[in-house]
């Protein structure tokens, strides 16, 4: 095929994901080190087990299989009757037995799928597999990155932190999908509480990618199994983020896709993402399956699971939950979502809507706290201990002491940026909300000094109310509710 022919193909893209998700326990997956990392010294959480000093005997930490049962669960995968542990085989700095216990031909989920929302349709991705294993160590490269560092340290204090590797079927046709399945996939483990996303690498993606002509692609999407084999894919490693994973693979796509316009062939290779320089540079010539020598790790029984499935329960996902808000308390699709993000937002927007009104609250929580959060790169883990703090402003506005206007640009602004009390600041500023004869004094003292405005009200200009209002918020120094006043002024100015 000559290059001119070639520029004519229509290309397809085809992407896979294997999602290494850190679970959340105490302790490490065959030892009772503990995994409580983020302030240690590198080497310090460390045993004969992790370190795979000879003699040292793994033995399975019980939380890690029912968190992944429960991961199982909720991608309503199959859990067998018995799954067992392998010992997959290759040499890497950071992993000091030489080999990873991890799961083969009998993992403890298969054949799930999950559900998400990309540019407001409904997708399906299957889950192939998720299965349990062990994480390496971290290397540190000193001076720079993998590639230009002057010397690299190894930390095993990460080495037999419990992992569960999620691989999907290849379902995804862009990097906008994989960035919006991630993001629900990370909402869901939150939702379960086996997963801590503050937690230093504790979601890290590699990807497989390739191209197929369009031809291939039925109108479901489906490639044959067939097209896919013969497929040349490239594996990206590295990726630690959901936007480090959309950027990666819209690059490999376009890569691959410059590479079959000019006539080339898309090697079958590992490629790293060098996240500070937005491109991906080739590793090694891809491993396959044989390459690793799978064997049954004898250490370890095989592990009867199919009845925990029964006996262990999860809590209401987000998808119910966001719909349940939607009936429970009236909220539109967009707020619902908003408040369903994570299962914190989630439990706080219902301690509060159970105390003042559920509408009240859903704008607090989904628009003004979470605007604002987001304004700063904060969560509301950021605030966690100061959510009592902003229950006490959401009473003040639902009381009516201030203004929501006070409460948004000054109270809760200054509780972010200073650290202070929302009473402190109410004090502080004068933010009491003025009302009563004051408020009436403002209204009349507005009304005799422009007569212009009042003349034009008579004259069924409507812009003079406004005019009119804006110069009582102005003397009440923004304290006065702007209904109010547009309702004493009416009165007024009929009068």
């Amino acid at each position: 095929m000559t290059a001119q022919a070639t520029q004519q193909r229509d290309l397809a893209v085809v992407i896979g994901l294997e999602v290494h998700v850190q679970l959340e326990t105490d302790t490490k997956i065959f030892c009772g080190c503990s995994t409580d990392l983020a302030e240690a010294e590198p080497n310090t959480h460390t045993c004969p087990v992790c370190l795979g000093l000879p003699g040292s005997l793994p033995v399975l930490n019980e939380g890690a299989v029912e968190a992944a049962v429960r991961v199982g669960k909720a991608i309503d995968a199959d859990i067998p009757e018995q799954t067992h542990f392998h010992r997959k085989n290759y040499y890497y700095p950071d992993l000091p037995k030489n080999f990873q216990i991890s799961q083969y031909d009998a993992p403890i989920c298969a054949d799930g799928k999950l559900e998400f929302t990309v540019e407001s349709d409904r997708r399906t991705v299957g889950i192939e597999r998720a299965h349990l294993e062990e994480d390496p160590g971290s290397l540190q490269h000193a001076g720079g990155n993998i590639d230009t560092a002057d010397y690299t340290l190894v930390d095993y204090n990460r080495a037999g932190v419990p992992l569960m590797e999620v691989v999907t079927e290849p379902d995804f046709r862009d990097a906008t999908e994989v960035r919006a399945f991630l993001a629900k996939l990370e909402e869901v483990l939150e939702y379960l509480g086996v997963f801590d996303a503050t937690r230093d690498g504790s979601l890290r993606i590699d990807a497989n990618l390739s191209l197929v002509d369009a031809a291939d692609v039925d109108e479901d999407g489906e490639i044959s199994d067939e097209v896919l084999t013969e497929a040349n894919r490239t594996e990206v490693k590295n990726i630690s983020s959901h936007k480090g994973a959309e950027k990666a693979l819209a690059y490999e796509a376009q890569r691959q896709k410059n590479a079959v316009q000019r006539g080339r062939e898309v090697e079958q290779e590992t490629r790293h993402w060098d996240e500070s320089r937005g491109i991906t540079v080739s590793m090694r010539s891809k491993e396959e399956e044989k390459d690793y020598r799978y064997f049954r790790e004898a250490d370890l029984p095989p592990l009867e699971v199919s009845h925990w499935k029964e006996e262990l329960s999860i809590p209401e996902l987000p998808d119910a939950r966001r719909e349940r808000f939607g009936e429970e308390y009236g909220l539109n699709e967009e707020a619902a979502s908003k408040l369903t993000t994570t299962k914190q937002v989630a439990d706080f927007y219902e301690d509060l809507a159970a105390e003042f009104d559920p509408d009240l609250v859903a704008t607090w929580v989904a628009d003004e706290l979470l605007g604002e959060l987001n304004y700063r790169d904060m969560a509301i883990t950021d605030v966690a201990d100061r959510l009592d703090e902003i229950e006490r402003l959401v009473e003040l506005v639902a009381s009516e002491e201030i203004t929501a206007k006070n409460a948004r640009e000054t109270v809760l602004r200054g509780m972010l940026d200073d650290g202070e009390a929302p009473d402190t600041i109410v004090d502080r500023e004068g933010l009491g909300k003025t009302g009563g004869d004051e408020l009436q004094g403002a209204v009349e003292e507005a009304i005799d000094e422009n007569p212009d405005a009042v003349e034009d009200y008579h004259d069924g200009e409507g812009g003079a109310i406004n005019f009119l209002v804006g110069q009582v918020m102005q003397k009440t120094g923004g304290s006065a509710d702007p209904g109010d006043v547009n309702q004493l002024l009416r009165e007024e100015l009929e009068d």
